[in-house]
C-alpha cells in the first residue's frame, strides 16, 4: 500500500539551512549479484569536496511515490545540517530490481550491508554511515547492526522490536493477532505495484510482470510458524544482544504497538544506548498525531554529531531512558494530546522502580493483603474485546479503547479502594495466576484499568497469553482439564499516574475478539482467588525530573508537494451487533485516500478495509475479510490492483482465500486465486 502520512501534526517548516542541498532523484546502488537498488539522495552541495557522514533509511514503501513527502521533510532537514541522506528501496520494491519474498529476510539484511559499504565508498561520504528508520526501517536497522558491517557506526530505531514473535503484528503472547492477516493483505496490495518508467526505463513492464507472478499472500508462511521457532528467531536481535556493539538510540510511543521493545533494548544491550518513549502513536516524534510533538530532528542531529562527527553535544549526559509520564484521562476513542511530564531514569532496569503487589481476592477485591483462597469460574462471551480499539495505533479517529465497563461485563474485575495518594507506574505490570481450565486450549486477556470516581474506566495497558504457551512460546503444551497450574501474563510497558481518589482495576477474560483469534472451543477458567496477584512497577517521583533539558520545538524541511482530495471511506470505523443472529462485525478503514503529486506528474488512489465477524457463542465462526483497490495514474498509463482476502477456520485448520486482479488502462492483465488450509497448532 502507498502509505499516506496525512493527519499528523507538523512542526515548523524550515527552509534555511547551514548547507545548501541538492536532491538526486535517481541514485543507483549496485550489488555483487548484479541487482541494482534504487535510492533518492539529499546531499550537501559541497559534499564531493568535503565528505560528510551518511544517514540511510531502508524501506520497501516506494521512495518515488509512497513515502516521498515525509522523506523530503526529514532527509532534506538532516542533509541541510551536513549529512548525506539516502532513502533506499528494498530489493523487489519501488524502483529496485529483484523480488521481495517476505519481511526482514536474510537477503534484505545482506543487501543492506552491501549498500552500506557502497555508500561509505562514495566521494561524498566520509566513510561512516548511520541507519535511521521507523517500523520496518527500525527493524532492519537493528538486524543489520547485529551483522556488524564495518562502516555502520550507529543506528536510530523507532517503533521497532528486538523480538519478532513477542512484539510485532503477528502474535501476542502466543495468541494469533488480528493484524496478522490484516498486515499480510496490506503488503499483498503493495508488492506487485510496478516501478516508475521515469526511473527504470523500458524494463519497467518486465519488472512488473515478475512481481505479479511472484507476489503471494505472506500470511501463508506466517501461519505455518505458530510457535516461536527459527523463522521468528531470525531477525530477533534479542537472541544475541551482544551482536550489537555500536551505539543505539531507541524510540517509541506509549500509543504504539512497539513501545515495550525500548526497555528491553536498554536492558539487553551493553554498548552506548538511549531510550525515548513519548505519548505518540506509530510516528516520528516531530510529526505526530498525539501531542506533544518535540524537536526530535534536532536530537537526531545531537546524536549523530556526537557519534559521527565527534562533537560534544551533551546528549550522552542525559538519562538512559526518558519517558512521558501520562496523566489519567477519561476513556476516548481518539486522543490528540496526552497530558503528562517527562521523567528520566539514569539506568534501565532502574533501582527507582519498586514492585508493589496487589492480590486478587474473592468478591472482586484488589488489595495489598491476600485472603484465604477461593475458586471462581468464568467463560467470557465473544463480545468481550469489542471495546478494545486497535492493536497498533496510528493515531486515527477511533483507534483507542472505549470505556472498559462494556468489556468488564463479561470479565472478572478486581478493584482497589479509592487511592489515598497518587501512584505512578513505569514498566511492565504482570499478573501471576493459579488456574484450571475445562478445555485443552484456552487464552486469557488481562487489562489494567484506571477507574475514575464517576465509574468511567480507562484501559491503561493490556496483556494476552495463549495458555498452552504458559511455559514456553517455543514448546507449548496442552492444558489438562481440571488440573490447577500457574502462568504469568506480562502486560505492555506503560507510564501512567493513578490520581488520588481513583481506583486501580484488573480485568480478566477468556476471550478478546477481534484482537486475538479465539480458541477452537469456549473455555471456562477457574481462578484461585487469594493466590493470584498483580505486580505493578511503581516509580517514586524524582526531583531531577524537573531539571531535564527541554526539547526544542518541532521542525522539519518542506515535504514534497501533495494535494489530497476528500474521499469517502467504504468501511468507516464501527462496531455493529445483530441481536437476532448474534453476529458481531468490527470494521477498520485502511489506507484510503486520493492525492496528486505534481512534482512527478502522478496521481494515486487507494481504498482499503479490514472487517472482523463472529457469532456470539460460536468461536469457529471467526472471520476476517480484507479488501484493497489501488490506482496509479501516470502520464500515459493507469495501473490498478484489486485484491480481496478472507480467513476463516474450523476446529483443526485455518482457511485462507485470496483473489487478485491487476489491470492496465482498464484491461485486466493478471489474475490469480489462492485457497489454502493450514493446520492449527494449539492456537
Amino acid at each position: 500500500m502507498i502509505v499516506q502520512q496525512g493527519g499528523a501534526l507538523m512542526g515548523r517548516i524550515r527552509t534555511d539551512f547551514p548547507h545548501p542541498v541538492r536532491v538526486v532523484e535517481d541514485l543507483k546502488v549496485p550489488l555483487a549479484d548484479g541487482t541494482v537498488l534504487a535510492a533518492r539522495a539529499w546531499l550537501p552541495e559541497d559534499a564531493n569536496h568535503t565528505p560528510v557522514p551518511a544517514i540511510l533509511e531502508y524501506l520497501p514503501y516506494r521512495k518515488r511515490d509512497g513515502t516521498r513527502g515525509r522523506d523530503d521533510a526529514m532527509h532534506h532537514y538532516l542533509a541541510g545540517h551536513g549529512y548525506a541522506c539516502i532513502r533506499l528501496d528494498i530489493r523487489g520494491s519501488g524502483d529496485s530490481e529483484g523480488l521481495i519474498d517476505d519481511e526482514y529476510t536474510v537477503q534484505e539484511q545482506l543487501d543492506g550491508c552491501e549498500a552500506i559499504a557502497w555508500i561509505a565508498d562514495q566521494p561524498w561520504c566520509d566513510g561512516g554511515v548511520t541507519i535511521i528508520g521507523i517500523s520496518w526501517g527500525g527493524f532492519n536497522g537493528l538486524q543489520i547492526a547485529a551483522r556488524q558491517p564495518p562502516a555502520l557506526k550507529t543506528i536510530i530505531t523507532v517503533g521497532s522490536t528486538d523480538d519478532r514473535y513477542a512484539t510485532d503484528v503477528h502474535w501476542i503472547g502466543g495468541c494469533l493477532s488480528k493484524d496478522n492477516f490484516d498486515w499480510s493483505s496490506t503488503m499483498f496490495a503493495h508488492n506487485d505495484l510496478p516501478p516508475d518508467p521515469a526511473i527504470v526505463g523500458e524494463k519497467w513492464r518486465a519488472m512488473w510482470q515478475e512481481r505479479m507472478e511472484h507476489n503471494r499472500p505472506w500470511i501463508l508462511p506466517w501461519l505455518t510458524h505458530q510457535r516461536r521457532d527459527e523463522y521468528w528467531k531470525q531477525g530477533s536481535v534479542c537472541e544475541d544482544f551482544a551482536r550489537i556493539t555500536i551505539p543505539v538510540y531507541a524510540v517509541s510511543g506509549w500509543a504504539d504497538n512497539y513501545s515495550e521493545a525500548v526497555p528491553r533494548l536498554l536492558a539487553g544491550l551493553k554498548g552506548p544506548r538511549l531510550g525515548l518513549i513519548g505519548p505518540w502513536a506509530h510516528s516520528y516524534p516531530y510529526d505526530v498525531t498525539v501531542e506533544p510533538a518535540i524537536g526530535w530532528l534536532q536530537d537526531v542531529l545531537r546524536w549523530c554529531d556526537h557519534w559521527m562527527k565527534q562533537r560534544d553535544t551533551g546528549i550522552m549526559n542525559e538519562p538512559m531512558l526518558r519517558a512521558w509520564m501520562q496523566e489519567s484521562a477519561p476513556p476516548q476513542t481518539c486522543y490528540r494530546e496526552r497530558a503528562g511530564r517527562w521523567v528520566g531514569e539514569a539506568q534501565w532496569p532502574s533501582a527507582n522502580i519498586k514492585t508493589q503487589t496487589f492480590h486478587l481476592n474473592h468478591g472482586g477485591k484488589l488489595t495489598t493483603q491476600p485472603e484465604p483462597p477461593r475458586k471462581i469460574s468464568l467463560c467470557s462471551p465473544l463480545w468481550v474485546g469489542l471495546a478494545a480499539g486497535e492493536v497498533g495505533r496510528y493515531g486515527g479517529e477511533a483507534d483507542w479503547p472505549i470505556d472498559q465497563r462494556e468489556d468488564d461485563a463479561g470479565s472478572f474485575v478486581f478493584v482497589t479502594d479509592p487511592l489515598r495518594e497518587r501512584l505512578e507506574i513505569l514498566g511492565a505490570p504482570q499478573l501471576k495466576i493459579h488456574f484450571a481450565a475445562d478445555k485443552p486450549q484456552a487464552l486469557i486477556s488481562v487489562r489494567l484499568n484506571d477507574v475514575a470516581p464517576n465509574g468511567a474506566s480507562t484501559r491503561v495497558t493490556v496483556g494476552l497469553l495463549n495458555l498452552t504457551h504458559r511455559e514456553s512460546h517455543e514448546h507449548p503444551t496442552p492444558l489438562t482439564p481440571g488440573e490447577t497450574t500457574a502462568a504469568t501474563v506480562e502486560l505492555d510497558d506503560i507510564a501512567h499516574a493513578f490520581p488520588a481518589g481513583h481506583r486501580i482495576a484488573v480485568s480478566v477474560s477468556t476471550t478478546y475478539w477481534p484482537i486475538a483469534w479465539p480458541s477452537p472451543e469456549l473455555a471456562t477458567l477457574t481462578l484461585d482467588c487469594g493466590l493470584c496477584k498483580l505486580e505493578l512497577p511503581v516509580r517514586t517521583p524524582h526531583p531531577k525530573d524537573s531539571e531535564l533539558r527541554p526539547f526544542d520545538p518541532p521542525e522539519q524541511a518542506k515535504p514534497a508537494p501533495s494535494i489530497y482530495h476528500d474521499v469517502e471511506k467504504s468501511h468507516p470505523r464501527r462496531v455493529t451487533r445483530d441481536l437476532l443472529s448474534g453476529k458481531m462485525t468490527v470494521d477498520f478503514p485502511r489506507w484510503t485516500y486520493r492525492k496528486d503529486m505534481p512534482d512527478i506528474g502522478q496521481q494515486q488512489a487507494s481504498s482499503g478495509f479490514a472487517r472482523y465477524e463472529i457469532i456470539d457463542g460460536e468461536p469457529l465462526s471467526a472471520t476476517i475479510i480484507t479488501g484493497y483497490e489501488v490506482e496509479l495514474k501516470r502520464p500515459d498509463t493507469t495501473i490498478t490492483h484489486k485484491s480481496t482476502g478472507r480467513m476463516t477456520c474450523d476446529a483443526t485448520h485455518f482457511i485462507i482465500e485470496m483473489d487478485l486482479a491487476l489491470g492496465e488502462n482498464g484491461q485486466t492483465v493478471f489474475e490469480r486465486r489462492w485457497h489454502e488450509r493450514i493446520r492449527r497448532d494449539m492456537v
